[in-house]
């Protein structure tokens, strides 16, 4: 009896991790561009070093889908985003290591091999 109730919390507890690793996976806007972003005072942050005020009610999702206040944002980290119809900045979506290798690549500027 007590081996069977051992087993039964190992399989719970094994199913909950299994949950909680699931339930990190997020599906972003396709409309949401990608920047670095940081907070530079009050309501406004820099997104790849352009200043932009949030808009009122803005969302701002760590790593781990928590809502988190502008200046609990971390210097520099790759985010993606979404504008309103204003250029104010709606929500953001800090980027997980497992979101970051998922990503395309940046693509990179073409430079002329003969000058």
């Amino acid at each position: 009896m007590t081996n069977t109730i051992a087993r039964l919390a190992a399989v719970l507890l094994l199913a909950s991790l299994a949950a909680g690793a699931w339930a990190q996976l997020r599906t972003l806007p396709a409309e949401s561009k990608r920047g670095r972003i940081e907070h530079v005072q009050d309501m406004i942050v820099a997104i790849d070093g352009v200043q932009r005020r949030l808009a009122p009610g803005a969302q701002i999702r760590g790593p781990s889908n928590a809502l988190l206040v502008p200046v609990a944002i971390p210097k520099g980290a790759l985010a993606r985003y979404v504008l309103d119809g204003e250029g104010h900045v709606r929500r953001v979506w800090i980027l997980s290591p497992t979101e970051l290798a998922l990503e395309p690549p940046t693509p990179q500027p073409a430079t002329s091999a003969t000058q």
